[in-house]
């Protein structure tokens, strides 16, 4: 016999919403199994049932935005800390990109449950997703993610002579983080001080500690591309919406 699972999340499983947004939209009643209206929370359901969701969800749902910002150093990703503010308050009108081409009028609805997809280092710039999209969010940080995320790292040998070979090679396969061996990578040479990094996870400071083993000193680090996104022309401390016609 095959076992119930938590409607919330059997819709995640489904790709209909992300967990949290999936329990908002029970309490409102705006969740139908096999037809029915389900609004307790914790209600379990079976595989075979089917789950959908009203049209003022899908609305809802449709005027979720997810910003892109090019993130300048000394801005932390999440939550503030040490000091630093998050990157978050660059999300005002006056640093819209004015080439942003998304026609989407800025309210300040849009700032409420805007949550950064993934972390970027405090001494790190590049590509930051914001997102109020829980479908989003899991795309990109969920267990199961594959997607990847590209980066440009200015390097300093701090051996003497070139980083040989081998070492290259143990970069792209063959390090172990915190006791667990890394996914391969693809990292390659752009010139002579600069290294291109893709990667299909995000372990803390990985690039920093994966350099560290081979005696590499990062100088400098950029986030250039997400999946299918890239940062392209997107000036530092600028943002600008995820269009319809872009996908991770």
């Amino acid at each position: 016999m095959t076992e119930p699972l938590r409607l919330s999340k059997r819709m995640s499983e489904l790709g209909l919403c992300s967990r949290r947004e999936a329990d908002e939209w029970i309490a409102r009643g705006w969740v139908r199994v096999d037809g029915v209206v389900v609004s307790e929370l914790g209600s379990k359901v079976l595989p075979h049932q089917k789950v959908t969701v009203t049209r003022e969800a899908s609305v809802e749902q449709a005027q979720r935005v997810t910003v892109l910002l090019h993130k300048p150093m000394g801005y932390v990703s999440g939550q503030a800390e040490d000091g630093y503010q998050p990157a978050f308050v660059l999300v005002r009108p006056e640093n819209r990109w004015s080439e942003d081409t998304a026609p989407i009028r800025f309210h300040p609805s849009q700032l409420k449950s805007l949550v950064p997809a993934g972390r970027l280092d405090i001494d790190s710039t590049g590509l930051l997703v914001l997102t109020q999209d829980g479908r989003i969010a899991k795309q990109l940080i969920g267990e199961d993610t594959s997607i990847e995320k590209e980066y440009l790292v200015r390097v300093q040998y701090s051996r003497p002579g070139r980083l040989p070979d081998a070492d290259l090679k143990r970069l792209n396969h063959g390090l172990s983080l915190d006791g667990k061996k890394l996914l391969a990578a693809k990292v390659t040479w752009q010139n002579d001080d600069q290294l291109r990094f893709i990667l299909r996870e995000g372990k803390k400071r990985q690039i920093r500690r994966m350099c560290d083993m081979v005696g590499l000193k990062v100088l400098g680090l950029k986030r250039v591309r997400i999946g299918r996104v890239k940062l392209g022309d997107l000036p530092p401390g600028k943002w600008r919406y995820l269009s319809a016609t872009e996908s991770f």
